[in-house]
């Protein structure tokens, strides 16, 4: 008999222990898909980009259509609101801009660089160097230049100009923001907390360069904390982690 109780003992240990297990991985699964739901709800901005200026000086631009299937891909995976035009001057010759601001997923734009994504498309890699540019108000723009080329019989050469703004801080390097806070959901739906991409390309470099000069100040004015106030010109983990110390 005491055997008996023993084993019932057992199992009634064993069905209380299956339980607990159980109970943890819906506590557990519960608040995880709020938080990816809230990964994938857009934070819009106080102006949207779609709002950029059309004309700016003796530039005029049009929009450039984006596929259906890229465009889904973008806002599931990293974008909250973007622009993608072509610009031309009867002096400076064309460019393409496109603007992309990511803030209910910051990280979701890492490894989506002009390096990764011109390959995807037949353009093969010629070169790239970080170069500075000034604005029209005299603000120094970090910025990486790529080159590009197709093989024959296309023989077409292109250059893009990349640069990042993370949380109002203008920068060349995804190490800006690559780490774990960077990395992680806006769960507080901060419009402040976010990563914006700016890359403006043409045949032609000093295109993109009279282009670049021409247009950041319009563009960084369309992000919030512009121009590096509030914290806004620390690296997006560093400002993140400086918010979580002055939470507790």
């Amino acid at each position: 008999m005491r055997g008996g109780s023993g084993k019932t003992q057992m199992w009634i240990v064993w069905i209380l222990s299956v339980l607990l297990l159980v109970s943890a991985g819906i506590a557990y699964r519960i608040p995880a898909r709020q938080i990816r739901r809230l990964g994938q709800e857009p934070i819009p901005l106080p102006v949207p980009l779609s709002e950029f200026p059309i004309k700016l000086g003796d530039w005029v631009g049009r929009e450039v259509d984006v596929r259906s299937t890229t465009r889904e891909y973008m806002t599931d995976n990293f974008a909250d609101d973007f622009f993608s035009r072509q610009y031309s001057s009867p002096v400076k010759g064309w460019v393409d801009v496109y603007v992309v601001y990511c803030s209910s997923r910051p990280g979701g734009i890492l490894g989506h660089r002009p390096g990764v994504c011109y390959p995807a498309y037949g353009w093969q890699p010629e070169g790239t160097e970080k170069i500075q540019l000034t604005s029209a108000k005299g603000r120094e723009i970090d910025c990486l230049l790529h080159h590009f080329y197709k093989a024959p019989p296309e023989y077409d050469r292109m250059v893009v100009l990349s640069f990042y703004v993370v949380s109002g801080r203008v920068t060349a390097s995804e190490r800006d923001f690559s780490g774990p806070l960077g990395r992680r959901p806006n769960i507080a739906r901060d419009p402040t907390r976010y990563v914006a991409q700016v890359q403006i390309s043409s045949t032609v470099q000093k295109s993109a360069e009279a282009a670049l000069e021409d247009m950041a100040d319009e563009i960084l004015e369309f992000l919030p904390a512009a121009g590096g106030e509030d914290g806004s010109d620390k690296p997006l983990d560093s400002a993140a982690a400086d918010a979580k110390k002055g939470d507790g």
